[in-house]
Order: structure tokens, then sequence, then C-alpha cells
């Protein structure tokens, strides 16, 4: 746990919303619920915990995903074309855009999330972030099962984005390298969903 107040500020939001949502029948991306774009849901979740700048990953879409966005010169839109291939284009073309800036971490979140607490966000940010940002590296749980957001470092960057390949993102890499867990099951599930 950090022993200092932390700059969120230094963090920048990545949200992950490329996919095409097999399992929903649309790209997730384009889901509104009660009225609510899940896009909107979770960039205002990214804002709330202290990110200044969010980047958001588009693939499957993306010019309809696009016109959900709210407008904020805050915010990226990152194009994943070859989005189709999995999680880890979308990860590596994020964390890609993200060492352009100059934010000391990202704090990386889904779009399939929707009504997940700020709080958790805001703990994993607290709990999990190092004296320096650039080198935490830490993951929200729920009852033990990882989750997201993910916290990860500047200096994990160069690492991380080679070794992404298929559908996963940087599980194996925070399992291998001892991640901070940051345990959120008081505040939500963390279940992501698949349906509306």
């Amino acid at each position: 746990m950090a022993d200092q107040a932390v700059d969120a500020t230094k963090i920048i939001g990545v949200l992950l919303a490329a996919g095409g949502g097999s399992r929903m029948g649309m790209p997730k991306a384009l889901v509104v619920a009660d009225g609510v774009p899940w896009l909107r849901s979770a960039v205002e979740l990214l804002q709330a915990a202290g990110c200044a700048d969010v980047l958001i990953t588009l693939g499957a879409r993306a010019d309809e995903a696009r016109a959900l966005l709210p407008a904020d010169d805050r915010l990226r839109v990152v194009e994943v074309p070859d989005w189709a291939v999995g999680m880890s284009v979308s990860l590596r073309a994020a964390l890609v855009a993200a060492a352009g800036t100059t934010a000391r971490a990202a704090l990386i979140t889904l779009v399939d999330l929707p009504g997940l607490p700020v709080e958790v966000a805001r703990r994993v940010i607290t709990d999990g972030s190092a004296a320096d940002p650039a080198t935490s590296l830490a993951r929200a749980t729920f009852d033990g099962r990882p989750g997201h957001p993910v916290l990860i470092g500047r200096d994990h960057w160069p690492v991380i984005i080679p070794g992404l390949a298929g559908d996963r993102g940087a599980g194996p890499y925070l399992k291998a390298h001892d991640a901070t867990l940051v345990e959120c099951g008081d505040l939500a599930t963390g279940e992501d969903r698949d349906s509306r």
C-alpha cells in the first residue's frame, strides 16, 4: 500500500473497447443501457478516479462507437484496425499511445463493467501505487478472483508490449511479476457483462 497520497493526474486512464462482442451479439462499445452508453460510464469511472486523460481503444464499428463518446478534449480514441485478433492488440495499441504521453502509469479497465463503483478504481490507485507510479503493478480482485481495473506503471510497458499475443491481456505478466492484489469484493462483484 502506498504510504502517501497518490497524484492520479500522473495516471492515464485506458478503456479497452475495441472488440466485436461475439457473446453479446454486437460490439459492447455500442451498448446503451437505461439511456447511458457503456462507453460513457467507463470514461466517467476513469475520470472520477482521477485520470485527467483517457485513451479509448475502438475497433469493431468504431465510427458508431465514437459517436457515443462525450465531447471532451481529454479523451483520445486509439483505433485498432486488427481488433479481431483479440485483447492483446487493443492493449498494445493503448500502451503504445500512452508511451507518447507524460503519464507515469495506466489505469486500465474494460467497457463491459457497467456499474463498477468508482471506489474500486480509487482503491486500486491508492493501494496499488508504488512510491514512484512508474513502477506500480496492481490489479483489482473480487473475493480473490483477478479482475479490472489494472494499474501498470510505465517502467513495465516496454516489456509487456512485445509479449502480448492473441486474446489475452497482461494477466500472465501480472501474475509472473507478483502484482499487488487489491481486494475489492466488498465493493462489487467485478463480473463482466455479456448481456444488457
